[in-house]
């Protein structure tokens, strides 16, 4: 089990609290929290330790193209990084409902 957090520059708020996914197999659980800091706040549990060079990229690339701030807690069992992406892009999602 590792603990990873990181921060990025965001400008755009979102609207509401969102949980979408499960803590499952090849799964990941997304909790998004939004703050109107223009930082996006990211944990990230993971029982798979050692991809951390993986997870920074993946979310670069995520919130340099969405920007959205909030604290995001990412609750992961061996999630892919297409699963990763999937997850955020719905939680933005469910945020704006």
């Amino acid at each position: 089990m590792q603990t990873l957090n990181y921060e990025f520059a965001a400008g755009r708020l979102s609207g509401r609290q969102a949980h979408v996914g499960v803590v499952g197999s090849g799964d990941l659980e997304v909790l998004m929290t939004p703050e109107s800091t223009g930082i996006a706040r990211v944990r990230v549990r993971t029982s798979v330790d050692g991809f951390d060079t993986v997870w920074r990229a993946v979310l670069e690339r995520f919130f340099a193209r969405h920007g959205v701030a909030g604290s995001f807690e990412l609750n992961d069992f061996g999630a892919t990084p297409g699963v990763v992406t999937l997850r955020l892009r719905q939680a933005i999602e469910e945020s704006k409902t």
